[in-house]
């Protein structure tokens, strides 16, 4: 059973801030320690927000979770060299969502 709780998982600065406003916090720095922690946690979420360098160190675990309704992982900008991965994935969930790019509209 999934509660309306929402975590973060990220660089220990970026966390504390979301810590601030109630969230819980998951300091990790990626790898196989982000793997892990995001499959022990996931069942006790709705939301995981996770910063854009743990998502793409974490790249294969986060995909696996697109497919579920539950958890949501949701890559945020970490900060710390912005690669625009977590952008995009906004973006494309966005436009799942609503059926069109409402965000970043622009003609080519």
């Amino acid at each position: 059973m999934y509660s309306n709780k929402v975590a973060v998982i990220g660089g220990g600065d970026v966390v504390l801030a979301f810590k601030a406003v109630g969230m819980d916090v998951y300091p990790a720095s990626g790898g196989e320690e982000s793997d892990a922690l995001i499959k022990k946690i996931a069942k006790e979420y709705a939301v995981i927000f996770v910063t854009e360098d743990v998502a793409i160190a974490s790249r294969d675990t986060v995909e696996k979770y697109k497919t579920k309704p539950y958890p949501a992982i949701i890559p945020i900008p970490s900060g710390v060299g912005d690669s625009g991965y977590a952008m995009e994935c906004i973006k494309k969930n966005v436009e799942k969502a609503v059926g069109t790019d409402i965000l970043f509209d622009r003609e080519d």
